[in-house]
């Protein structure tokens, strides 16, 4: 009944007015730097340290990453770092419980050698593994756990049995404790509106995984908050691939994006970008909103989807600034001009513009007029291209590109995959956040066809 009404709520005009009005209050740069002020004044008065909270889920790819930098973020700040061993994710949170799978493995081992850490696991842990990881680390006092998590996520990964039964001679607990124990931590999770592994928590405001971390460790360091001997990055990533690339070869970029998706308004400058530094054929193939997809997002998703959006896009300079959500009858009449617009070369301008409209202007992108004057931006004659306005046939060419993002196990946006010019050897990422990996592997791909 719960999702009924939720799937209910976000196809209803009447719902439109209140979801602008909950994006931008999240979205908000003086909102967040109110909190802030307003926490940390707080903070002071009652005389807390810096508690840092951190999310650590045994089998979770993305915890085995973050494991490896806890001690180091300790060591770096005047913090006092809590450890919260969780279990199982918040399934309203997971939309392909399969494909999500999946992916994260693929993507935690993808990215792992990045920050110096090993990972090669083909599959996740055995449940009995997994437990016996869990009884370690609920024995484990805080103070060790850096130490004793990292050894057991290496072992749990590895299928090393006989490396995690040394460490259960030292560290047992039974199983009524394990289960006290992870629920304790998903009650507290829940609490902070959290619902993976793998984050940390600050004074009302959560990073995910490694690549949030810098936003933590800049807000520490705002506040005095870094040892003055400490002055590298706790985790950082070492690229290879340059800023520009010159060659005479080329491949394909396909770029999935939405119109109602604050990462994909985020990524479309560097998208921009990278087609103008990298050798590259983009070619856009725009999805359906989730929650056009009879998917729901429930609100504590939603408030942190969007505001880490928001706190991505201020840090690659591309703000957003005034919401108006297109989702519904504006997506539609934007999505059924889509075709007409990309046969004529303007595809990713057209995407681009609407969501430029959507995320800072706070255009309602289903006005015939705006339409019409953007159509005109583009230098296209507005006579020819109306006459697919509100027709259907946009819809099998958004199924298609659904299926295709699909086949790589990606159901977010943004998402992207990279070919070779035969469409061969696909390469698919997930998210605004691993662009950097896109130029990584083209990079790679052209330095060996050279």
């Amino acid at each position: 009944m719960l999702q009924a009404f939720r799937n209910f709520m976000t196809r209803r005009t009447i719902s439109a007015k209140v979801r602008n009005r909950f994006m931008n209050s999240v979205s908000s740069y003086k909102t967040l730097k109110d909190v802030r002020k307003k926490t940390e004044a707080a903070r002071k008065e009652e005389k807390r340290p810096h508690e840092v909270l951190y999310f650590h889920k045994v089998d979770d790819p993305y915890s085995h990453l973050t494991i490896h930098c806890i001690n180091k973020l300790q060591s770096s700040f005047d913090i006092v770092l809590k450890p919260i061993l969780v279990g199982a994710e918040n399934l309203e949170a997971v939309h392909e419980p399969s494909l999500y799978n999946i992916y994260c493995l693929e993507d935690a081992k993808r990215i792992a050698p990045f920050y110096g850490i090993d990972f090669q696991a083909d599959a996740y842990p055995a449940k009995d593994l997994v437990a016996k990881a869990n009884s370690i680390l609920t024995a484990v006092k805080s103070e060790d756990f850096g130490d004793v998590a990292t050894t057991v996520s290496f072992a749990l990964w590895q299928g090393n049995v006989s490396a995690l039964d040394e460490l259960s001679s030292a560290y047992f607990s039974t199983k009524s404790e394990v289960k006290e124990k992870l629920m304790q931590g998903n009650q507290i999770r829940d609490a902070k509106d959290y619902y993976f592994g793998s984050a940390f928590y600050y004074e009302k405001e959560l990073y995910w995984g490694l690549d949030r971390l810098t936003h933590l460790e800049d807000r520490l360091t705002e506040l005095g908050a870094r040892n003055a001997q400490e002055n590298e990055g706790v985790c950082p990533i070492e690229l290879k691939a340059p800023e520009k690339l010159d060659s005479k070869n080329k491949v394909n970029l396909y770029y999935y994006p939405s119109l109602n998706s604050p990462y994909t308004f985020v990524s479309t400058q560097r998208v921009r970008e990278m087609k103008a530094e990298y050798p590259v054929n983009l070619i856009t193939k725009p999805v359906l909103p989730m929650l056009m997809r009879s998917m729901t997002i429930p609100n504590f998703q939603a408030k942190y989807i969007i505001s880490d959006a928001a706190r991505e896009g201020r840090k690659h300079y591309h703000e957003m600034k005034s919401i108006y959500s297109p989702i519904g009858k504006p997506a539609r009449k934007s999505y059924s001009l889509y075709p007409i617009i990309d046969d004529a070369g303007k595809g990713f301008e057209y995407i681009e513009a609407l969501l430029k409209a959507s995320f800072q202007d706070g255009i309602n992108i289903g006005n015939e007029d705006f339409l019409e004057g953007l159509v005109k931006e583009l230098q296209l004659d507005w006579s020819v291209i109306k006459k697919d306005l509100n027709t259907q046939h946009w819809k099998n060419a958004l199924k298609s590109n659904l299926e295709d993002m699909y086949a790589g196990n990606c159901w977010g946006v943004p998402s992207f995959k990279i070919t070779d010019l035969d469409g061969s050897n696909p390469f698919y990422v997930w998210g605004q956040d691993r662009m950097w990996l896109l130029k990584e592997e083209i990079a790679r791909r052209l330095s060996n066809n050279s």
